[in-house]
């Protein structure tokens, strides 16, 4: 039986430290589910449908990685894809309480759902997509935070 973990987030927009979360994810698991939260009371950059885009192009060379969407409580996805593992990326020791509660009130909520937490690597504990859109509105040096098909959609953004 495949091992299935599923990555959710906003990812609005995916970064290289999201990229490498996946990656060592991938390491771990047969199959990893990338799903976008579509939360209409949260202000996003960039629509459902960009952010899956940019997602699947960024990935179109991993044959593990499956791309979607999800509204509502992340364990009710879970159940009706049976799956159990969450993956969450910790980049610095601010994030871990956070992710403690979200992982809590997610067990307290579906009790066979687990949450593995991975750190990014060094290059990437700092980086957070909050960061990479300021860095954008401000006509910085985007290359080592994005790859270049999100790059491309920042600066047209952030005309």
């Amino acid at each position: 039986m495949a091992k299935i973990a599923v990555y959710p987030g906003s990812f609005d927009p995916i970064t290289y430290g999201h990229l490498d979360i996946i990656q060592r994810a991938c390491e771990i698991f047969d199959k990893l589910v990338v799903v976008v939260s579509d939360n209409p009371q949260k202000k996003s950059t960039f629509t459902l449908q960009e952010r899956i885009s940019l997602i699947k192009e960024c990935l179109k060379d991993n044959s593990q990685v499956e791309v979607g969407s999800f509204s509502g409580l992340l364990v009710d996805h879970l159940k009706s894809k049976n799956v159990k593992v969450v993956i969450r990326g910790l980049r610095a020791v601010s994030d871990l309480e956070y992710e403690f509660q979200i992982a809590s009130m997610n067990r307290s909520l579906y009790k066979e759902v687990e949450t593995v937490f991975l750190m990014p690597g060094e290059d990437y504990t700092y980086l957070s997509s909050s960061m990479v859109k300021e860095v954008a509105a401000l006509k910085g040096d985007l290359k080592k935070f994005v790859p270049p098909a999100v790059e491309k959609a920042l600066r047209q953004k952030f005309r």
